[in-house]
Order: C-alpha cells, then structure tokens, then sequence
C-alpha cells in the first residue's frame, strides 16, 4: 500500500487528537531535570513536523518514525521519513553523551558534528547540513532546540539558514513509545 499525504494527515491528527484528550499533566510529570536524548528516544518513537518557508507557508509535511538504541558510549538513533509528497528518506544519527549535559553527533548528510547542551529547558545544538533541493545538495544551518513538553512529547524547532539568511523553519513533535 502506498503511503499518501492522506495517512501523513490522519498521523498528524491522531497523535495530535490523542494529546488533546491526554489526562491533563500533573506539575510534577512535567520535566524538571535536563533532558536526555538517549533516554527520550530510547526504542520506539513517532513524530509528525512540516517545514515553513521564511515566509511561514508550509512548504512540506512529514511524517518519522524512529529507533534508538545504545551502542556502547553511542546512541544511534535511526530515522525513516515520508513526506508528503511520497519521497522518503533514511538517517542515522550516532549522538555522544558529552559529560554530565554536552553532546556531540553526527549524520551522514552532515558537515562536521554537531554540538550542544541539555538544560532543564531542553538541547539546543547546531550543524552544517546538505540539504536535498532537487537534484542539488544545498550546505545549510539548522539550529535546533528540543523542548521536552511532558514525559512522552517532544517538540524541537530548527532554524534552517545560509549565509545567516533564514531560509525557513521545521518543527516536529515527537511521540515516544507509540
């Protein structure tokens, strides 16, 4: 069966159907302590996102399914996306706990590492990446915060730009255990 914009939609409004009438969080489920991303997205996990151009009209949908699993001092953290155009793409991200709050990572489709920090807040890190446009592979920045919003939802937001001119943002929730 062919994956269509129609089951990305009906998976964004499910996960997004089943957070409205989710059990209203206790202050005390909330996420007082610094997230961990190995922890987050240790096995399963979902996630549905678009990305907006600068101008904020939505350019793509998506939806992730994800794996996580340690291998030895690294995460691997397998992603599969389908767009809502039915292209589809694969990552793996091995992801370096760095001391107490730091991490390191890399992809494939990236230049570099990438490096950032927990806090109570969330992780925030940034990257050069190829990013797909057509035939062409574009270097760009993202620039991400992972926000956890309670003990099973994530969001991270990415500033995407070049030469320091924003291009757009994506923005994904992530479901663990789903």
């Amino acid at each position: 069966m062919a994956v269509t914009a129609k089951h990305i939609t009906a998976l964004a409004t499910g996960l997004a159907d089943g957070a409205a009438h989710a059990p209203a969080a206790r202050p005390d489920t909330l996420a007082p302590a610094p997230l961990r991303l190995e922890a987050f997205f240790a096995g399963r996990s979902t996630g549905v996102g678009m990305f907006e151009d600068r101008f904020g009209a939505v350019r793509r949908r998506m939806a992730i399914t994800l794996q996580g699993h340690m291998d030895g001092d690294t995460f691997n953290l397998d992603e599969d996306f389908l767009f809502d155009d039915g292209a589809r793409e694969h990552r793996v991200w091995r992801i370096t706990p760095v001391g107490a709050d730091g991490y390191r990572a890399t992809a494939d489709d990236m230049i570099g590492e990438a490096s950032g920090r927990a806090t109570a807040q969330g992780v925030a890190w940034s990257y050069l990446f190829q990013l797909n446009i057509g035939a062409r592979r574009l270097p760009v920045r993202f620039s991400e915060t992972f926000t956890l919003v309670d003990a099973d939802v994530l969001v991270n937001r990415a500033r995407v730009t070049k030469f320091g001119i924003l291009l757009g943002r994506n923005t994904i929730i992530f479901r663990r255990g789903v």
